[in-house]
């Protein structure tokens, strides 16, 4: 039984003209889906009964169902474990900010792209999201948000999942997500961020969207962004960098640079002053991040106060920084947490 939840009003027609349905039928049905977010035919009153019946034995309407959820104490912060038709699930994360409600999805359940400071590889990747899945993250928030005459506002790909590595569902999504027929939601308000993938970079520069790009950089040199990130040994940071001030320059969006902070590792006066030379002169900014401690990984987080003075030292160089907002630390909001605890304690069971 096919899905219709993530099929474009195109396609929605075409399966509709198969079956012999008036083409007007399709608006109504996208519109249900969309707009009223429908869970069943049974609730798209202005459609005739008989066809509701035809329609509920050759299709579905599935979203996702939450099976985990986490809040942070300070209630700012929401990590949600969404399953999809076939078991797998991934995370989202709903972070009330003061300007709206910005929502965090996953591209991919897990990530093959191996950086040894996040819990997203542990797993590897299992597979690509479609971009019904993806836009089922944002429905399932939306709907979530609803009671209180809330809905998402900002959105951000920079959950599990390399979205470079799943780049045709993801630009689907993107794209469905902006018709007016679905969320009508701009593109002015998505970031997309990627470890590095310049083929992927120069791609989305070609659809020149007004969409930002964030590139996770974590280093100022090769030599320690390929220990840190193995990408880096197929695009080279200089490669990475001149891919990120091209696609600025195209769409006249600043680039933000992704710099995870780690103890003694990439934190030293010496590291800053590196990556303020091979950053100068960009449409650029630095989003500096205190590593959020994952319990498989070794790196240790530095002071505030270290962490103070690398900022101060950028901007005294005249690099464009900002400390990351930290939203649910307590509630472990880092890539791919929720889901190995998930996925562990379900190994445990079936093993004890």
């Amino acid at each position: 039984m096919e899905n219709l939840f993530g099929l474009t009003l195109q396609e929605i027609e075409a399966r509709c003209h198969e079956l012999q349905i008036p083409a007007y039928r399709s608006k109504q049905i996208a519109d249900w889906i969309y707009h009223k977010s429908a869970n069943s035919f049974e609730e798209m009153k202005n459609l005739p009964k008989e066809l509701r019946s035809i329609l509920a034995s050759r299709f579905s309407i599935f979203k996702a169902v939450c099976i985990m959820q986490w809040d942070s104490a300070d209630d700012v912060t929401s990590k949600f474990l969404l399953q999809f038709e076939d078991g797998v699930a991934v995370e989202t994360v709903l972070m009330r900010q003061p300007y709206g409600n910005s929502v965090c999805i996953s591209t991919q359940a897990g990530c093959a792209m191996g950086c040894t400071f996040c819990a997203s590889t542990l797993h590897g990747v299992t597979r690509n999201l479609t971009a019904g899945e993806m836009l089922a993250e944002i429905f399932w928030i939306n709907d979530y948000l609803r009671p209180k005459k809330q809905k998402v506002d900002t959105m951000v790909l920079m959950g599990s999942g390399e979205p470079m590595m799943n780049y045709d569902n993801v630009l689907g999504f993107l794209r469905l997500m902006h018709e007016k027929y679905c969320l009508n939601f701009s593109y002015r308000n998505v970031a997309i961020s990627t470890s590095g993938v310049v083929p992927g970079i120069k791609r989305l520069e070609k659809e020149n969207l007004p969409i930002t790009l964030s590139i996770s950089l974590h280093a100022a040199n090769d030599s320690l962004r390929s220990e840190l990130m193995p990408i880096n040994k197929k695009y080279s940071i200089h490669d990475v960098v001149a891919a990120g001030k091209s696609y600025s320059e195209t769409t006249r969006r600043r680039v933000t640079y992704e710099y995870i902070l780690i103890h003694g590792v990439n934190d030293t006066k010496k590291a800053a002053s590196d990556l303020a030379n091979l950053l100068r002169g960009q449409m650029a900014n630095v989003n500096l991040i205190p590593i959020n401690p994952v319990r498989e990984r070794h790196w240790k987080r530095p002071s505030k106060e270290r962490v103070g003075d690398f900022l101060k030292y950028l901007e005294k160089l005249h690099i464009s920084a900002t400390i990351r907002r930290e939203m649910g630390t307590d509630i472990q909001a880092a890539c791919g947490q929720l889901r190995n605890q998930y996925e562990d304690g379900a190994e445990r069971e079936f093993f004890d």
